[in-house]
């Protein structure tokens, strides 16, 4: 915790300085209690400028790579995820996917905001991919509202393979109105309620970042 306030409070602001994200409907986010941040996937960067710009602490999942490395370099990494607010999870595709889900509940249930990349994996022609019923199964299970996020040009900010951030371009987070889903939460088709939440979810995201819709899931590159 108090990496995290060392970088909300110094490295946030020196970020916001250097790379002057923008930012639209950061009222929109509830600033208390357990809530859903679901957003398009552009970056790498995405998990860090959307924390930057929200006015409360978001988590995201990050690999449990960057937390169990040695040395003064697993140091740094440990401590700059955890300084995110990030959680460890397994890349396993098997073991990760449930893993994810019960960790992002687990910080659901502790009131805090979680956020989520419905397409699963970055976005490598631009386009918006189909949302994976996870964000829904939070949603419904957890029984909390999810606030749509459109990033924009973070792709330029920082394109995939690349490490280091550009300066020029300026990235634009754009949070929607929370979407309320308690008239789902009794449901006795839950298959079926899984998969509108999702739609419903994308296609906000989809009005906040403009995005062409590819209408099939975004696969995991081999090399990721």
């Amino acid at each position: 915790m108090l990496i995290y306030h060392f970088m909300h409070r110094v490295v946030s602001p020196t970020s916001r300085a250097i790379w002057r994200p923008r930012v639209e409907g950061a009222e929109n986010v509830p600033r208390k209690g357990g809530v859903i941040i679901a957003s398009n996937h552009l970056s790498f960067c995405d998990s860090l400028v959307i924390p930057l710009v929200a006015p409360r602490q978001v988590t995201f999942l990050a690999k449990s790579e960057y937390f169990e490395g040695t040395g003064i370099k697993g140091a740094l990494s440990r401590a700059f995820f955890e300084g995110l607010g990030a959680v460890g999870v397994p890349r396993d595709e098997k073991r990760g996917a449930m893993a994810a889900l019960e960790a992002g509940k687990g910080v659901l249930d502790r009131g805090m905001a979680f956020g989520i990349y419905p397409e699963g994996t970055r976005s490598l022609d631009g386009r918006l991919y189909r949302g994976r019923t996870g964000v829904a199964w939070l949603a419904l299970t957890a029984k909390v509202p999810v606030v749509p996020v459109g990033v924009i040009d973070t792709d330029k900010v920082q394109p995939v393979g690349t490490r280091i951030p550009k300066f020029k371009p300026k990235a634009l987070v754009r949070f929607g109105e929370p979407l309320d889903f308690s008239a789902h939460y009794e449901r006795k088709d839950v298959g079926k309620a899984r998969r509108e939440v999702t739609d419903e979810i994308m296609e906000a995201i989809q009005k906040l970042s403009g995005q062409e819709t590819a209408g099939v899931y975004n696969e995991r590159p081999a090399e990721q």
